[in-house]
């Protein structure tokens, strides 16, 4: 997962987690070729028939559309033969138009377009370099998205001005045909230290409801018209063990985060001195995949509050993300992760549902 252009970003949204996005694109910091050729490289030497990149920012597309066909030549420069490379960016959607919904079309892009919902929830908090609302060049984006057929989700912040605003703002989803979802809570990002867990601008409880609010539109009577990805991943822990989303997993994601400098680290909460693992200039792939395996902080999920090790749900949340709790304690003494309660709610709330529901995907698919 690359930060392509580290924390620069064309809009001022107010609860961005990172600190310098102020909506000044006029140095920006983007990956020189001679590390995006070097990393490209050695990651296609490591592959099994599969590169998976992740393009995030600050706001990606504000590295240029040469640098992403230049990613792509690069990429079918050095990847074995049948490699099945994949490609995703997360954008603000407003800087999208022909040119590049026709090269993400071309290229087989996966786009996460953010936006919070109808325009005065999205314009509340989603601003322009210049306090404008963001709405209409976002809406701009997508369209050009679907007019080139692009595969695209909706990444949505939850946050006060829509937390209790679930039946209106996926109204506005279902009317604008957008068939995926994702919700992330909004983080009090002033606040953030790795020493004490996240700060959160909704509680537990108003997630909770927001989940469980959601999961009624969602299930539709055991017939999914639409995908979201916290009860996807929930489905899959019933299918099949585990869920695709951190939280769902049993362990921490084997993702490297890189910086546009080429810092690499294991998670993109974690951006300390404490879990630098090398830099992909100066140092080979794979000793930093080595440090990274022999790290303590692929140890830091496992390291369960005495609550979270007798809990009934332990198998689907496996204590969420370490993150979120004061992982720095023992886990006797630590708390549990600030959205326990929520997924103790939504867990409950849903059981019966995901369990017919898997069952009969189980049945449909072979599954023993």
């Amino acid at each position: 997962m690359w930060k392509t252009v580290s924390e620069s970003c064309n809009l001022i949204c107010d609860y961005c987690y990172y600190r310098n996005c102020k909506g000044n694109v006029s140095d920006i910091d983007v990956i020189d070729d001679a590390l995006l050729e070097k990393f490209i490289k050695e990651y296609m030497e490591l592959t099994d028939g599969v590169a998976s990149f992740v393009w995030q920012g600050g706001e990606p597309l504000l590295a240029g559309i040469d640098f992403f066909e230049r990613v792509v030549q690069l990429q079918g420069k050095y990847a074995p033969p049948h490699t099945i490379i994949s490609n995703s960016v997360q954008t603000n959607g407003t800087l999208i138009d022909q040119n590049w919904a026709s090269f993400f079309k071309k290229y087989h892009f996966l786009v996460g377009v953010s936006l919070d919902g109808p325009k005065e929830i999205n314009d509340q908090r989603r601003k322009t370099g210049s306090g404008s609302g963001s709405f209409h060049l976002i809406m701009n984006g997508i369209q050009h998205l679907k007019n080139a057929g692009v595969p695209f989700n909706i990444l949505t912040v939850i946050h006060q001005g829509n937390v209790n605003k679930v039946a209106e703002v996926l109204k506005f989803f279902k009317e604008h045909q957008y068939h995926y979802l994702q919700f992330i809570p909004c983080m009090k990002f002033k606040a953030q230290t790795i020493e004490e867990p996240g700060k959160y601008e909704i509680t537990p409880k108003e997630y909770g409801d927001f989940l469980c609010e959601v999961f009624d539109h969602w299930y539709n009577n055991g017939k999914p018209q639409f995908s979201e990805r916290f009860f996807d991943s929930m489905l899959a822990s019933y299918v099949v063990g585990e869920g695709e989303i951190c939280t769902h997993r049993k362990t921490c994601p084997e993702t490297l985060l890189l910086e546009s400098n080429g810092e690499a680290y294991p998670c993109d909460f974690y951006i300390h001195s404490d879990f630098f693992l090398g830099n992909v200039r100066e140092d080979s792939l794979t000793s930093i995949l080595h440090k990274k395996k022999e790290h303590p902080f692929q140890k830091l999920k496992s390291n369960l509050p005495s609550s979270c090790q007798t809990c009934e749900f332990l198998h689907l949340c496996f204590g969420g993300c370490p993150r979120n709790r004061d992982w720095r304690r023992s886990s006797q003494d630590s708390e549990p992760d600030y959205f326990c309660e929520s997924y103790k709610q939504v867990y409950r709330y849903t059981q019966t549902h995901l369990k017919n529901l898997s069952e009969i995907l189980a049945l449909k698919n072979g599954v023993d």
